[in-house]
């Protein structure tokens, strides 16, 4: 087992699993606030002023909140990963990173999703 001290972190399997699980995590979190933009959008076609995207109250918090579930939700399953990694000896930093990278998106995500709400 090597010690953290020694920074032999690179594994380039590991980086590429990690990558990838984040840019699943990612495109799911995107694909459904496209979903529910269209969804909504086209429901409400007629009622809505020109300025705004989505009028509804429902719509409003499916697309502020579930990209952001799914972003926090990926999040915490890449910590789990790194707790996993740490615990068996393997390269833990890697998906340690791509746990704290979701969840950077995710604050980004619901800091301009949040404007939804003050539009009103």
């Amino acid at each position: 087992m090597t010690e953290d001290v020694e920074k032999r972190w690179s594994d380039g399997a590991t980086f590429r699993r990690a990558a990838s699980y984040a840019g699943v995590v990612i495109g799911a979190a995107l694909s459904v606030m496209v979903i529910t933009v269209v969804w909504v959008a086209a429901g409400e076609a007629d009622e809505c002023a020109d300025e705004e995207m989505v009028c509804s109250t429902p719509g409003r918090y499916l697309l502020v909140f579930v990209p952001t579930g799914i972003l926090l939700l990926g999040g915490l399953g890449a910590f789990v990963r790194a707790y996993r990694a740490w615990r068996t000896g393997g390269t833990w930093p890697i998906w340690h990173g791509a746990g704290w990278a979701l969840l950077v998106f995710m604050l980004i995500y619901l800091g301009i999703s949040a404007r939804v709400f003050t539009s009103t």
